[in-house]
């Protein structure tokens, strides 16, 4: 029963929205590939987001890390073979989530900054939480591979961070706020951005390709890619 078949294990619930997300297109992703019945073998593990959200806000990352770490090792024991971090704010902590467990995470900013060189751009725009955007450890993951990111200044960084948490992960989508952030995008493209990474899962919720005129990279659509592959290699 699903022989050959690598189980992954899913780190989830920054927000249950995005992991939602993330189950639908695994599960999509191995039935397009071996037709039939087939489906993922996955392991779930998802946090109370109140609790994360909390350290977010306190800037207490040691806490996140060790928190998530705990959460890797209990998918590590249930049988995973990798994990993906079903979250882009918390990659963060990636770095406490792989030194706790034996197996490899999948790298978001890693399987982005792929598809950005093959889709031949060198420029994006990063949109993402405050944390994602103003913070290093996302942007600078992506220049470690030749790219340059652009950012949202301020209002408008204001305004694509309060939507994800004042809406989008409560479920909420606005044709007010898809206006606005299309909007913003093409301040980035103003700006020389040759593409826009959806770096926030709630935001694929939100725009995709047709609300915009540069390529999307839709980094959750990008991961459960890269996850159904190593599932299936």
């Amino acid at each position: 029963m699903g022989e050959g078949m690598r189980k992954v294990g899913l780190l989830g619930g920054m927000s249950w929205e995005s992991t939602a997300l993330y189950y639908r297109l695994l599960n999509e992703g191995v039935r397009e590939r071996l037709g039939g019945f087939h489906s993922a073998r996955l392991v779930l593990t998802s946090v109370d987001f109140a609790d994360i959200e909390a350290m977010q806000v306190a800037g207490d990352w040691e806490a996140a890390g060790a928190a998530l770490a705990d959460e890797a090792r209990s998918l590590e024991a249930a049988g995973a073979e990798c994990l993906v971090l079903c979250t882009n704010t918390m990659h963060k902590v990636a770095d406490a989530i792989e030194g706790a467990v034996g197996i490899p995470l999948l790298h978001l900013a890693d399987v982005t900054a792929d598809a950005v060189r093959s889709a031949g751009v060198d420029r994006v725009a990063l949109l993402g939480t405050r944390f994602t955007m103003e913070q290093p450890f996302y942007a600078d993951r992506l220049r470690s591979h030749g790219l340059d990111v652009l950012v949202p200044e301020g209002d408008d960084l204001t305004f694509v961070h309060d939507v994800i948490y004042d809406e989008l992960v409560l479920g909420v989508v606005r044709d007010e706020s898809r206006a606005a952030y299309v909007d913003v995008v093409r301040r980035l493209v103003a700006r020389g951005a040759g593409g826009v990474v959806l770096g926030c899962t709630e935001i694929e919720l939100l725009i995709g390709p047709d609300d915009v005129e540069v390529p999307v990279f839709a980094t959750t659509a990008l991961h459960a890619r890269a996850a159904v592959e190593f599932a299936l290699s």
